[in-house]
């Protein structure tokens, strides 16, 4: 007996491989990526007598051919992993279909079981399968097993030690492919004949993709054959005359004949029920895959997806923020603490950085809750009919059915959030849609983006606040449609697509252990990716904020400013008794314990509450305590009241610093480098910086304004709007809808961009995702802001011009057909 064996779990979408899988393993699992692409890849083992069996569930795929990643990690982990075994997990109920992808497995020499999983299905809709029989015409072993029900697990481990001990030889049973073969029988002639490298792959196995046309084996014949393009060249004649004697095409002819052999493999080994009764999921299907009920149906399953993960995600965060404030808390206690005005680059540093990693994982409540969701629609089935009906509509922009959970996700309606947007496309099988889509995201409606919306329309938009929130709310997916359409048509129009096989597999109820454990898996591997690059990330941003810094003038003054202020409170408090408390270094000491006492005081909900933190403040420093809180002590409160105002003080100066470090960095410079540029989009220079600082997250663009737009002492001038209002005079609506409109179409956010490159698995992907959102908003504003000039257009006169120009541009593209060779197959439903 060998000491150690690979076994491969193969099978067709929704036949219970994932179940098999973790029963085999249990809980020694663990969760990758292959090389180069997104796919998962799920690993794990289990212990049979002295035999360690590692075993790879290789994705779920109808066949293996080339047209998506699941086929050919697949296919390539077979060829060149050269598992010991390869477990074929085939539905019971539908042995038929599942044969199909049998045939191509057994083509590949590998040595094989066949395990009829949810024999539970079958018996119940009156399938009966004589397994010996199944198991002669086959010539490999055939277990029977229904692995949520615990039935034939046994059985199953024991066939893979006893084909791990055998060794078994190539399956008995080859397709015939008819008067294909004499080609087939020509190419592997030509094949073993080779001097190259081909014959460490099945002659036959080759000879029938290169008669498919498969173009990946093509590339493999050319690639590591000696003789390799004179190879191509005599299948090229050999496919063209017998499509001339045919008059059918031989990809086509293949197929037919793998299906004509699993009705003679199946003849005798399969008895159907003679009176077939409707099942139960079609009776559910009658109204989910209705023509006009399925809509409403997958309206009612999305709204209750986004408010379980979004909504409540986020009400989640509220128990999970303080958990990571305490983690930022620890952070800010170890680094070195901030002076009156002078705060320590390695703390300032520190704290951005945790900051940054912190934005991420406050996702992970979302991300949890989404994951879980997304497992239980893909287990109980409905994920393929919410793809079925959306797929009609979002073909015609080159997105697939399956695009719809990511974009309502990503805020289709105000909203929503891109990051479990971008993360929810994995399940998108189609290469070239799942791209476009994780490219189209970001220019949804996100949360973040509404902040600077409400800013602008409360200041120039008071009058139309409905109706310019339904211009926001409705625009991004008119403009993200024809988007999705020019980018599959361009940039990704050589990417692989593959035909819209749809199944419409049994309902199922969602295992607990299936759901969590896959969640968690999804979550975990999120937090592993995330911490390596959002820490480069985050450095270069807080590089590009922090420096080259204030001017040494500046520090000058501001530190006289400082001196003045400390002065000045001294001498006040001179000829109390605090002066001695709040002594040297004591008076820092206060400011800290001051700034703590009040951050806590804001979150204390309740009498009970405060009563507690002011006993826990009071033992922490009676003294600085009865400055926080004198009562009815005179000289404490004349203390207390001088000191309120040196604090208010110091946060002025501290904000004036960082509004100066903003205006002289590399993004405050940039921001005037930009401005002969973003003039005819209508931005000056403090729009450009506050832009460009929301590329950390989105919500910097107001925060930043709010540092600009900087509020006088007395507050006089009230909240941003007041103010921002009163220094950009010549703002006009038309400045602010051409500014809303490069926000829609914003680059994506540090969290997202991550979340690109994780499911694009591509850093070029990121950037391109980056750059081009940000010169298509630049010229859409542009086209507003200096066409609605020289027409003389209002504000909400260009808004409704612009709503019409993309309303019918969305309708028109939508009509434009593009070649595609699938387009026949494109509903094809199994």
């Amino acid at each position: 007996m060998t000491d150690r064996l690979l076994v491969a779990l193969a099978g067709q979408p929704n036949c219970g491989k994932s179940t098999v899988f973790n029963a085999l393993t249990g809980a020694k699992q663990h969760v990758a990526n292959y090389p180069g692409v997104t796919v998962d890849k799920m690993s794990g083992w289990y212990k049979h007598g002295d035999t360690r069996v590692d075993v790879v569930d290789l994705p779920g795929t109808y066949s293996l051919t080339f047209y998506s990643p699941e086929e050919r990690v697949s296919r390539d982990f077979i060829l060149n992993e050269k598992p010991d075994i390869v477990v074929n997990v085939m539905d019971a109920s539908n042995i038929k279909r599942c044969l199909y992808l049998t045939f191509q497995v057994m083509e590949m020499e590998t040595p094989m079981i066949l395990d009829l999983n949810m024999m539970d299905v079958a018996e119940n809709r009156g399938v009966i399968i004589n397994v010996d029989a199944l198991t002669r015409n086959l010539g490999v072993p055939v277990v029977a097993t229904s692995m949520k029900q615990g039935r034939g697990k046994r059985e199953l481990f024991d066939a893979i030690a006893d084909a791990g001990r055998k060794k078994s030889p190539d399956a008995l049973f080859k397709v015939d492919y008819g008067p294909m073969e004499t080609g087939i029988r020509n190419i592997c002639e030509i094949i073993r004949e080779d001097t190259g490298d081909l014959k460490a792959y099945p002659a036959r196995w080759l000879a029938v993709k290169l008669m498919e046309g498969d173009e990946e084996i093509q590339k493999l014949i050319v690639e590591k054959g000696a003789n390799g393009r004179q190879i191509l060249y005599h299948v090229k004649e050999l496919r063209d005359q017998f499509e001339i004697d045919y008059d059918q095409d031989t990809a086509l002819a293949v197929a037919q004949a793998r299906y004509m052999a699993a009705d003679k493999v199946t003849a005798g080994c399969l008895t159907l029920p003679a009176e077939k009764k409707q099942p139960m999921s079609d009776r559910i299907d009658a109204v989910v895959c209705h023509k006009f009920m399925g809509p409403v149906v997958l309206v009612a399953v999305i709204w209750l997806l986004y408010y379980l993960s979004i909504v409540q995600g986020y009400n989640l965060t509220n128990y999970t923020w303080p958990l990571l404030a305490k983690l930022r808390g620890f952070v800010a206690d170890i680094v070195p603490a901030a002076g009156f005005i002078d705060v320590p680059l390695i703390s300032s540093f520190a704290l951005w950085l945790i900051d940054s990693v912190n934005a991420l994982l406050n996702y992970i409540p979302i991300f949890f809750i989404l994951f879980g969701l997304i497992a239980i629609m893909e287990d109980s089935g409905y994920m393929p009919r919410m793809a079925f009906i959306m797929d009609r509509l979002f073909s015609r922009y080159g997105l697939h059915g399956q695009s719809t959970l990511p974009m309502v996700l990503g805020g289709i309606y105000v909203g929503g959030c891109a990051v479990p947007g971008v993360m929810s496309c994995k399940g998108i099988p189609d290469e070239r849609s799942r791209l476009t889509t994780i490219l189209i995201i970001p220019m949804l409606n996100c949360l973040a983006k509404v902040p600077l919306y409400v800013l602008l329309i409360n200041i120039y938009f008071s009058a139309h606040k409905g109706l310019a929130m339904f211009y926001i709310s409705t625009i991004s997916l008119l403009m993200v449609l024809p988007v999705s359409k020019l980018l599959t048509t361009t940039v990704l129009k050589d990417k692989p697509t593959s035909p819209f096989v749809m199944e419409m597999p049994p309902y199922h109820m969602p295992t607990f252990r299936g759901v969590v454990g896959r969640a968690l898996e999804r979550v975990w591997m999120f937090i592993k990716k995330i911490t390596s690059i959002v820490v480069a990330l985050a450095v270069v941003i807080f590089i590009l904020l922090q420096f080259p810094g204030i001017s040494p003038e500046r520090k000058t003054y501001f530190q006289t400013q400082k001196d003045q202020a400390i002065t000045k409170f001294r001498t006040s408090i001179a000829q109390t008794p605090y002066a001695e408390i709040l002594a040297g270094d004591k008076l820092m000491e206060m400011v800290h314990f001051w700034k703590s006492y009040k951050d806590k005081k804001m979150l204390a909900r309740g009498g009970d509450r405060t009563a507690a933190l002011n006993a826990e403040f009071q033992k922490i420093n009676p003294q600085f305590f009865i400055i926080a809180q004198p009562g009815k002590d005179k000289v404490a409160k004349k203390v207390n009241r001088t000191f309120k105002k040196l604090f208010k003080t110091r946060k002025g100066l501290l904000r004036e610093m960082r509004k100066e470090r903003i205006d002289a960095s590399f993004l405050g410079k940039m921001g005037r480098f930009l401005e002969p540029i973003t003039q005819f989009a209508g931005f000056n220079w403090r729009v450009n910086v506050a832009l460009l600082s929301a590329f950390a997250a989105k919500e910097s663009s107001v925060a930043t304004l709010g540092a600009l737009y900087e509020q006088e002492d007395d507050g006089s001038d009230g909240s941003l709007e007041s103010r921002m209002a009163k220094s950009e005079e010549g703002f006009t609506p038309l400045h602010a809808l051409a500014l809303m409109m490069f926000m829609v179409l914003y680059p994506p956010c540090l969290a997202t961009s991550i979340a690109v490159k994780l499911q694009s698995g591509s850093v070029k992907w990121m950037l391109f995702g980056m750059f081009y959102p940000m010169m298509l908003g630049i010229s859409v504003a542009t086209f507003i802001f200096t066409g609605g000039s020289l027409l003389g257009l209002s504000g909400l006169q260009a808004m409704g011009v612009f709503y019409a120009i993309t309303l019918c541009t969305t309708i028109a593209t939508g009509f434009i057909k593009t070649k595609s060779e699938f387009e026949p197959a494109r509903h094809a439903f199994v």
